[in-house]
């Protein structure tokens, strides 16, 4: 019978993007506490976030299945930059964030039923932002969509489009770098059903730089 994965996770995006691998999957979100240790640096966090959603919906698994978890952060100067609380501190994450680049790290981690230690990766990104007005930022934080977004911003939303010319995953910085859990996936013996790379591009409208390389098992 075929593998049926377990999406440990309750983000809209992600479900999104893991369909374009053609996997069967299900969704069953891992409630873990996601409070980062006092100095701890954001690759460290990531990983330590996807891990502990891995084996927290580890045990829910049913035989022949795998769990996949992911964690997504923006990082800035080595600081971890959460989900704003409100519209003051979304408006101030985007004028910090404006007209300058930052790193987006997501850590994915797979594991199934019986093992102790996910299978892990990382992708890190660098986002330039673009140099947006005060009125675009305005606009977009009164339309709530920055709200439950680390950062403060959405690479996808139509409107706002805060991010300039980006040389990296995009799918990364949405939350779910595909191509790192696509070649994770193989390790498992569970191949993407579809071409992801060539699916991820055209549901994202990205001419994407570094597919190949990712998928080749460089960086």
């Amino acid at each position: 019978m075929k593998a049926v994965l377990t999406l440990a996770s309750n983000s809209p995006r992600r479900r999104e993007l893991i369909a374009l691998g053609g996997w069967m999957f299900h969704v069953r979100p891992a409630e873990i506490d996601e409070t980062p240790h006092p100095g701890e640096p954001p690759v460290a966090y990531v990983l330590r976030m996807a891990v502990t959603k891995a084996l927290a919906a580890r045990e829910q698994l049913n035989p022949g299945g795998i769990a996949v978890a992911a964690d997504t952060t923006v990082a800035d100067g080595g600081e971890i930059l959460g989900k704003p609380s409100g519209p003051k501190e979304a408006v101030e994450l985007l004028w910090r964030l404006r007209g300058r680049a930052h790193l987006v790290h997501t850590a994915i981690a797979v594991i199934r039923p019986g093992e102790s230690e996910p299978l892990t990766d990382l992708c890190t990104t660098e986002v330039p932002m673009r140099e947006y007005g005060d009125e675009e930022i305005f606009a977009y934080v009164q339309s709530g969509d920055p709200y439950d977004k680390a950062g403060g911003y959405a690479i996808q939303h139509q409107g706002f489009r805060p991010v300039g010319e980006l040389t990296g995953c995009f799918a990364n910085v949405m939350g779910l770098p595909l191509c790192h859990l696509s070649r994770t996936l193989a390790k498992l013996n569970l191949p993407a059903a579809d071409d992801v790379a060539a699916n991820c591009q055209a549901a994202l409208h990205y001419d994407c730089p570094v597919h190949a390389r990712i998928l080749a098992g460089e960086g």
